[in-house]
């Protein structure tokens, strides 16, 4: 096993923390909500296996790395900013970026904004999504109802004392939050992809941090499209992977066909029959597969 070296990184106002292992080829994963560096832990072993450097940064908002107060501080410009201010303050000009959900998000529109730092691409769970002809919090109200839970995350403080309440029930529910389920109380058992130890590491550092960090990048959502109109049209062209799980709830309401025009070189769809949105942590073997290969492919393809 190749030993994950931890270290702070400060990046103008904000610090990193960001967990690595491996050399060659960099590989630069970002977690979802609520997740953190830790959400990697089977990846990076392989991809370090596989003769690469895996790159694993608690994102703005999330475990050792700061958590500005401003809501506006976690926009796309400002996350988008950070991978690049991070990559070059480890000496890299372009990286593989993997992305998982709202991690996912980013490596898509980091491909998109900086082109000339991202070499390839991998989505996990979140597809990327063409800019709306609306507001996207507008869309969902109409489309979907007050009670989806992007818009009940958009009031400050509802969504932080409901999360908080109780950390444990929070990480380790599978069900999706929202008014209803923060009315109720249960007490769900571990998932089985994790251990104790594993829910216990993300029940400490959630309890530590709270959840604003990772609840403002929803709150994000309109400030975003507003300042992703300068690319609207913009093709992603770099090689990119897909995988999903086949029972992954995003698939309802953002199912990777919409990136069909939009990313011009998707070699591939993985959908791993039975796993759902936790895909990377619930099945590590068939994600490092998929990874792996993607990986040799491009490899391959010098």
């Amino acid at each position: 096993m190749t030993t994950i070296a931890h270290q702070q990184i400060q990046l103008g106002e904000v610090e990193l923390h960001v967990a690595e292992c491996g050399e060659g080829e960099p590989v630069l994963l970002l977690h979802g909500f609520p997740e953190l560096w830790y959400s990697w832990r089977h990846q990076m072993q392989a991809i370090a296996a596989s003769g690469r450097r895996a790159i694993a940064p608690d994102l703005r908002g999330f475990g050792g790395s700061s958590s500005p107060a401003a809501i506006e501080a976690y926009d796309i410009e400002q996350l988008t900013g950070d991978l690049a201010a991070l990559l070059d303050a480890l000496a890299i000009d372009t990286a593989t970026v993997v992305g998982h959900d709202w991690g996912s998000d980013l490596a898509w529109k980091f491909a998109l904004i900086e082109p000339q730092r991202v070499s390839a691409v991998v989505g996990i769970s979140v597809p990327y999504v063409p800019r709306a002809p609306a507001a996207p919090t507008t869309l969902m109200r109409e489309q979907i109802g007050e009670d989806f839970y992007i818009v009940w995350i958009q009031e400050p403080g509802a969504a932080e004392a409901a999360l908080s309440a109780d950390v444990r029930r929070t990480l380790a529910t599978r069900e999706v939050w929202n008014a209803e389920w923060a009315a109720r109380h249960d007490e769900p058992p571990t998932p089985p992809w994790m251990s104790d130890d594993d829910l216990q590491l993300y029940v400490d550092e959630f309890t530590r941090t709270g959840f604003t960090g990772g609840l403002n990048w929803y709150r994000n959502l309109d400030r975003n499209w507003e300042l992703l109109e300068a690319y609207d049209g913009r093709t992603i062209d770099q090689p990119a992977l897909f995988i999903t799980g086949s029972r992954d709830p995003v698939r309802a309401f953002m199912p990777h066909e919409a990136m069909t025009g939009s990313v011009t070189d998707l070699r591939d769809v993985v959908i791993i029959e039975g796993a759902g949105h936790w895909v990377q942590q619930e099945r590590p073997a068939e994600v490092n597969e998929a990874l792996t290969s993607f990986l040799g492919w491009l490899d391959a393809a010098g």
